[in-house]
């Protein structure tokens, strides 16, 4: 690879950079940053670079960092998201399509309504968002463990309640 003996990247470098990231798309990404004479002779040479490299390096990173932040995000979300709305959904009469898309139903797997006319409501599962905040070790292990058994240990004590009620 050859080094550029320029200081930091031009806007079309960059913006070629960008495009490869997103799109991993040598032509369409020299088109986009503006490369219009032989556009993938042009990408390919700027791949060539080190300093471009670098960049590309650097901006994989953010967005897989920032891919690790939204999908932690969801999986907090599912974990502990409220379920008010959709008990509102199941409780309204007549409700305006304006009115639904206000909502937060997030959480919402799947909704039916069968032949008898009410409204079936499936969520997402809040223990397999835990466990998968747990293989992410998003909060760190001790955290996250900790969590998860607390929640695990009151499930089976309720379990264990009900069996002696019967």
């Amino acid at each position: 690879m050859r080094h550029s003996g320029k200081k930091g990247l031009t806007h079309r470098e960059y913006l070629f950079c960008n495009n490869y990231v997103n799109s991993g798309d040598v032509k369409r990404s020299a088109e986009a940053a503006g490369y219009k004479v032989e556009p993938e002779l042009a990408g390919n040479k700027l791949l060539q670079r080190d300093d471009i490299g670098a960049k590309i390096d650097e901006l994989y990173g953010q967005k897989k960092r920032n891919l690790l932040y939204k999908a932690c995000r969801g999986y907090e979300k599912l974990a502990f998201g409220g379920i008010s709305d959709a008990i509102k959904l199941i409780y309204s009469e007549n409700i305006s399509p304006e009115k639904v898309c206000k909502m937060d139903l997030f959480n919402v797997a799947e909704i039916k309504r069968p032949r008898d006319g009410m409204l079936e409501i499936k969520f997402f599962d809040r223990f397999k968002a835990l466990e998968k905040l747990q293989q992410l070790d998003f909060l760190g292990a001790n955290q996250n463990t900790s969590f998860y058994d607390a929640i695990e240990d009151s499930i089976k004590s309720i379990n264990f309640a009900d069996h002696f009620e019967n």
